[in-house]
Parts: structure tokens; sequence; C-alpha cells
């Protein structure tokens, strides 16, 4: 299957851009009437036909549409602490596409080791991943917030925690199956500190645990998008 994105599309033709143009034709080496498929990242999945190849465009015909494909029935938000090595994040980013979720933000918290982020960077490893896992939903990714004015205006049905210090904390898994909108707040290498744990706690956040193991960031993201994809499927 040849997937190409496509944000912009509208109407019975499109014209892929450039970059995709030259993929399409010189890379892929596909030719007018070969069948292709578009997503838009809000749902729509396309099959489409290559209609015209005139020098570095390339006119497509949409034969069909679909609406809404593969849309889960829950909303996940996951905000994480950016990683002192950046391809882990990077890791997240994409493996929490394949697996499925809705929006990322990435949270300077007081124990961040890494606090930049680029932001366009993410964009394209999500829309890689979207392609590769053949998703119509790209997640949103938004630009790195501080802690403190993150939680204060974070809105969710479900507002989570996950946190490793001894206190009493639900199990993620049971509080997650009558929820549809769900947001979960990972730490970074050093864990959040009590002060910021207690100040989420003041902003209606739930501390939840992920189980007995002490988890990497990424793979506590990855983690909770997978409990959020099992007990939804």
């Amino acid at each position: 299957m040849h997937l190409f994105y496509t944000p912009d599309i509208n109407g019975s033709e499109y014209f892929l851009n450039e970059e995709e143009s030259k993929h399409c034709t010189k890379v892929l080496r596909l030719k007018e009437k070969d069948i292709v498929y578009l997503i838009d990242g809000n749902g729509g999945f396309y099959k489409a036909a290559i209609a015209v190849i005139s020098g570095k465009k390339c006119l497509l015909y949409i034969l069909e549409t679909q609406k809404y494909f593969g849309k889960r029935n829950y909303r996940l938000h996951i905000a994480i602490a950016p990683t002192k090595n950046i391809d882990r994040i990077e890791w997240f980013v994409e493996k929490a596409t394949e697996i499925g979720i809705d929006e990322i933000t990435p949270i300077i918290c007081q124990r961040s080791e890494r606090r930049v982020v680029k932001t366009d960077r993410l964009v394209k490893i999500a829309i890689s991943a979207m392609k590769q896992s053949i998703k119509a939903y790209l997640p949103k990714i938004n630009e790195a917030q501080n802690f403190n004015d993150f939680i204060k205006t974070a809105h969710s049905a479900l507002k989570c925690i996950a946190h490793c210090l001894p206190e009493n904390k639900q199990d993620l898994k049971s509080i997650i199956p009558s929820q549809k909108e769900v947001l979960i707040l990972i730490g970074p290498e050093g864990d959040f500190t009590p002060q910021e744990i207690q100040q989420a706690l003041k902003n209606n956040f739930i501390p939840v645990t992920l189980g007995e193991s002490r988890l990497r960031t990424e793979t506590a993201g990855i983690i909770v998008a997978a409990i959020l994809n099992q007990l939804s499927s």
C-alpha cells in the first residue's frame, strides 16, 4: 500500500506537493492509473488513482473516501517530561503514535535535564509513524510548557499523575474503563518532586501507578498508551 499524507485535501482531486510527487514518481516509480491511498490526519482515509504526472506535479483523482477511519473510543493526552537523550522522547512519539494517542505535550519540570524541544521535529516523526501504522489521525504535538503553568490550565474528564513515591496510588487500569478522555502526567528521569506532586493533587490530578517496576520516562509513556489501547479495544 502506497500511503501519502495530504492534510489539505478537499474535493474530488488533489495535487501532491513537490516532495510527495517526487517520492511517488521517482522513488516508488508509480505510473498514471496506479492506485494510491491518502490520509489527512483528521480521520480521513482516501483511495485515489494517479491521473496525470507532469514535471514535478502529480494529480490524483479521489475514488473512495472514508471518514473517521480507525477512530478510537477514547481520547488520550500524555504530558511528558523530555528526556536528556532526545532520541528517547522521539522514540516515544513514534511508538505512541503507532499505538494510538491524540495529544502530546512536553512539560518542563524541576528535575528536567532537557528544557528545549524541537516541536517540528516531533511532528515529522509523528507523521512518519502515522503513515507506517496506517492511521488516519495525527496526534497534536504542543510546544513545551512549564509544569506549573500546564497543570493549572489542563482540562480532561480524568486527570492523572504517575509518580514513583511510596504513597497511596490507584492502579491506572482500575480507573480508566469508565472514562473516555484521559490526561496523564509522566515525569522526568528523576521523577516529579514532592512539591510538584502536591501541586498536581491540588489541581485535581489523581495519583496512579503503572506497576511495581521503576520505568524510564519514555517507557512509562508507552505503557500508558498500551493500557488505554488494550482496555478500549
